[in-house]
This record gives C-alpha cells, structure tokens and sequence, in this order.
C-alpha cells in the first residue's frame, strides 16, 4: 500500500494542530484513524478497539495497538512509531506521549469512552478536539472520488439487477440475501450497511427490516443499499412496482418525490447553505399538501463511514464546498399504504454538483 497520502493527510492535521494549541490529537475514530494511517478501517467490536493512533504537531506520530495487529501496522508505520500493549494500554500510551513532550493532548469526544478518558486525564491534559479529521475527510479528493464513483457504479449495476428478482412469491429476506450476494460475488468487500428492504406498507417504515412479508403483484418495493468497494461505501434507494400498471396513487408519489429530488439538486452548488437544499425539497411536498409524510432529512455526507459529514437537514448548519459527496433522498411516507424514497450520490463540483 502506498503510504504516501496517509502522510500528506497527517501534515495537513498538523497544521490544524498547531493554529488550535495542540501538541497532539489522539484518533480514536476508526475511520479518522483509516483515513489518516491506512490502519483497521473497523474495530473488531463496539466496545474494543484495534488501537489508537496518535498525530503531534512536532511530526513523532504514534500507533498503538495490541499484538494481533503488529504485523499489519508494521506495513504502514515505521518501526520507532509502532507501540504494543498486552496490558496496560493507557498507561502505555501516557508514557510514550510524555517522553514527546506531548502535554496537551486533543481527543474525538464522540469516539472516547468514559473509562479510556477517565484512565488519561489522570495522566495527561485532555483536550476535545471536535471534528478535527472529519473537516479534512469532508471534502474528498481525486483518489477518494475514483473509489466513490466505482463504488456508486457497482451500486448502479445492483439495481439493474435486483429489479429482476422482485416478482411475487418472494419475501423481504429473499431480496436482501439476493443483493448482499451480488455485491459480494462483484467485489464489494462488505455492504455499507444492512439492506433495507419493505414490501407494500412495509415500505413506510425509512428503516424496513427485512422480515418474510411476500411480495405480491401491484406491490411496492422499497429497497435502500449500498456496498463498500476499495473502502469506500454507496447508498442509494429506489422503489420499484411489480408489474405492469403502476397505480395512480403511485405514479403521482413518484413524481412529487422526483420533483422534489431535483429542485434540491439543481441548486446544489459550493456556497449553498445546507439547510437550503433540505427547503427546496420541502417546498415541493409543502406546495402539494403532503410535507407531513417528509419524516426526515434530505441527505448526508458520505465516504469511509455510510453517514458522516455534512447533513442536509432542517437543523443543519453550514454551507456546501466543491468535494464534498452527500446523498439526496427525499421520500413521502404513509403508514397504511407505503412509501416512495429514490436517492441519488451528488458531487458538488466548482459550478453545481454531478449525480454519480
């Protein structure tokens, strides 16, 4: 693996580093940690970590880990910035950062537990760095878009297929289990996330689980799903009508949902306030009676994680920039009879944006 661009990515952190008075940031976000080293895109369980990476101002970074992941860790970091631990990892990790010099010491509040922030600050000054890595993660680069758009194409090509497999007779699972193996029989590494997949009324609940509710002729199929390719993930939904003539309630749900979808994308441009793009949509519900049945936001950045930064909502603050990848996905929702979502991947570009 060329290690290369990990390395730009820390000296652009070290930079950012030092303007907030920071001697070093402790990532212990696994996808800051990818992003930034190479190293374990996952930890192994919610609640255990492959291990911890650490970027100084000074340029002495550190990985931390235990001994199961030595052998990987060696192939991306130099030998004096590698450290083991079999016990005490905290203890480990103060010591080392002390010998640095390190003595203010940034954290990522929403990926430190309790007890790992209570064993440091006893040791060691601790510092809530925010989202330092995620505002370099949130405008993507030519590598990054040449994954996305590989990734998004597989998705394409998924759709193209699955809308062969919905025919009468076969249950929610069915179909999930039907994408999950094209995916991985067309190189995927893993979904981006469990499929969605809602027959009928099932398709107003935003996250179906897939259960064994048949599909039936004049139904609805609601299936959202994406795949991770080269480490970067796709989403994308549609909603599908098995068989030939669509009803009127249909076609007419469909089209407010494009509609919708399109007068966000057609003013998605760097400069736009999120929260913008998220009222273009609305407007198109709220024109035609039906905002109510909007039940959630418009989008969400995407990348190394299937929801990160920025987010296209109501309560969203801030403004799009060449770069950056968000979802657009609106969709009108009715318990008793079932919704319609359809999504699209958009780059915002120097002068508007590109559907992926």
């Amino acid at each position: 693996m060329n290690t290369d661009i990990f390395a730009a990515r820390r000296d652009t952190l070290r930079a950012a580093l030092r303007e907030k008075g920071l001697d070093a940031l402790l990532v212990s976000l696994a996808a800051n940690r990818y992003y930034l080293s190479g190293f374990e895109l996952h930890d192994p369980q919610c609640n255990e970590s492959a291990g911890w990476l650490v970027v100084t101002a000074k340029g002495d970074d550190c990985l931390f880990t235990d001994p199961r992941y030595i052998d990987a860790a060696r192939r991306l970091m130099d030998a004096d910035s590698l450290f083991v631990y079999t016990r005490d990892k905290h203890a480990l990790v103060c010591s080392t950062l002390a010998a640095r010099g390190v003595s203010t010491l940034g954290f990522e509040p929403k990926a430190l537990h309790l007890f790992d922030y209570d064993k440091l600050q006893s040791a060691i000054g601790l510092t809530s760095a925010g989202d330092m890595v995620e505002e370099l993660r949130i405008i993507k680069d030519a590598d990054e878009l040449r994954r996305m758009d590989a990734s998004i194409e597989l998705n394409h090509r998924l759709f193209e297929y699955i809308e062969t497999r919905l025919v009468p007779g076969r249950t929610e699972e069915e179909i999930a289990w039907d994408v999950e193996k094209f995916f991985r029989e067309n190189g995927a590494e893993e979904l981006a996330f469990s499929t969605i997949v809602g027959v009928g009324p099932n398709a107003a609940l935003p996250h179906a689980i897939p259960g064994k509710t048949v599909v039936r002729e004049s139904d609805m199929v609601l299936i959202d799903t994406g795949c991770r390719l080269m480490g970067y993930n796709s989403d994308q939904t549609r909603t599908f009508w098995v068989g030939d003539t669509p009803s009127d309630r249909f076609k007419k749900t469909m089209d407010m949902v494009r509609a919708a979808q399109q007068a966000a994308i057609d003013i998605i441009r760097p400069g736009l306030r999120y929260i913008e793009a998220y009222e273009a949509a609305y407007a198109v519900f709220d024109k035609a009676g039906v905002a109510h049945q909007f039940t959630h936001g418009l989008g969400h950045g995407i990348g190394l994680e299937t929801h990160e930064p920025p987010s296209l909502s109501k309560a969203a603050d801030g403004v799009l920039r060449a770069g950056m990848v968000v979802t657009v996905e609106p969709g009108l929702y009715d318990p008793a009879w079932g919704g319609i979502r359809w999504e699209y991947q958009v780059l915002v570009t120097e002068d508007g944006c590109r559907v992926m």
